[in-house]
């Protein structure tokens, strides 16, 4: 399938000329070589987190990196927002970490609101808060930086998982005051999958070394210390780095705010076609995110009574297109789409149409 045309929402397309620089002959993790290929990663990355700490790179999933995170976070028990799979996640991997967990849960395509969050840290001593950028589930855009405000008056240190949302929404770690943010190569950055990301605060970092069991592989401290030389604690993927390189360097070409930019007037796109769709064709073909609170990454359709998102998957398939079905409870009652990376509106236009196509098919079949 040609670049462009899968819009998946758990893996972006990848630039044929990303995929090239995976060909190249490793280099050792420890060389001149790769200081210099870790510096050049950094100014990137970097301007994608809006911060002036080191971006942690692993070789790891950006849920390796979840669990990063919380083994690192100061003591006591956690708040997790949940409100979709990757919220609910967040929770699991903190109970498995041992940690004493209470859960706000949200209503899928709802996200949390500071003021409700601020009422539930009021009630409770909570170390850190744990909550999701862009639900890759719903399609839902959630305001850190106001639940970032509100969890620092209560003595809460914030984690933020933001896979789906750095590369395509506004992110500002420093400006936002927070503490902990990972992310993952695959979606909004564009890459294949297998690097994780992290920033933390130099607060946290200093915090994380007083935890004893905070593991190694995951360690946050250990990364930061290796950071600082332009480096990494454990031997890298080498090669999945001479990709990172190629797309930061597009990224810098663009530039972050015109690349935020572009991913919003897709958002508006969806929306502006959705409404244009019902139109048209009278089918309740409804976003879940609501209005004012939408990823521009991320969208998830909800589908008519008795429409199957298997069939539609499938017709679209055959018109040159991919999309994603449902995620959990909401695999067989909608699809999504992964407008992130480096789509173009005009290419989204093209899939936007396809769906459109199928829609009236199956409704003339029926």
């Amino acid at each position: 399938m040609p670049f462009g045309n899968s819009f998946l929402p758990n893996l972006a397309d990848v630039r044929q000329e990303v995929l090239d620089a995976m060909l190249r002959r490793p280099i050792s993790h420890r060389s001149a070589e790769f200081h210099k290929l870790f510096a050049n990663i950094q100014t990137g990355l970097r301007g994608l987190f809006g911060t002036e700490r080191p971006v942690y790179v692993a070789t790891s999933s950006g849920t390796g990196m979840m669990e990063a995170a919380v083994r690192c976070a100061p003591r006591g028990r956690i708040l997790a927002l949940v409100n979709g799979a990757f919220g609910e996640r967040f929770a699991r991997i903190a109970q498995a970490c041992g940690r004493e967990v209470d859960r706000c849960e949200i209503p899928p395509g709802q996200v949390p609101e500071p003021s409700a969050v601020a009422e539930l840290l009021s009630r409770g001593s909570y170390s850190a808060v744990t909550m999701v950028h862009s639900e890759t589930s719903t399609g839902a855009l959630a305001d850190v930086r106001g639940i970032a405000n509100v969890s620092r008056s209560a003595g809460a240190v914030t984690i933020v998982d933001s896979v789906s949302g750095v590369g395509g929404a506004p992110f500002h770690f420093d400006d936002w005051g927070l503490d902990c943010a990972v992310s993952a190569s695959q979606k909004a950055i564009g890459l294949p999958p297998g690097l994780g990301f992290a920033v933390a605060s130099a607060d946290f970092i200093r915090n994380a070394a007083d935890v004893s069991d905070r593991g190694v592989y995951l360690d946050l401290v250990s990364f930061d210390a290796y950071a600082q030389d332009n480096e990494t604690p454990t031997t890298p993927a080498v090669s999945l780095l001479f990709a990172l390189e190629v797309e930061v360097a597009e990224v810098e070409r663009e530039g972050v705010e015109a690349r935020w930019a572009r991913h919003d007037a897709m958002r508006t796109s969806v929306e502006c076609w959705s409404s244009q769709l019902q139109r048209d064709t009278d089918l309740e073909v409804g976003i879940l995110a609501r209005p004012g609170a939408r990823s521009p990454t991320v969208t998830v359709l909800q589908l008519p009574d008795a429409m199957s998102s298997d069939v539609l998957i499938t017709d679209v398939a055959v018109r040159g297109y991919l999309i994603g079905s449902g995620y959990g409870d909401l695999a067989t009652t909608s699809v999504r789409l992964g407008h992130m990376a480096d789509h173009t509106v005009e290419e989204l236009a093209g899939c936007l149409s396809a769906i459109a196509e199928s829609f009236r098919a199956i409704k003339r079949a029926r």
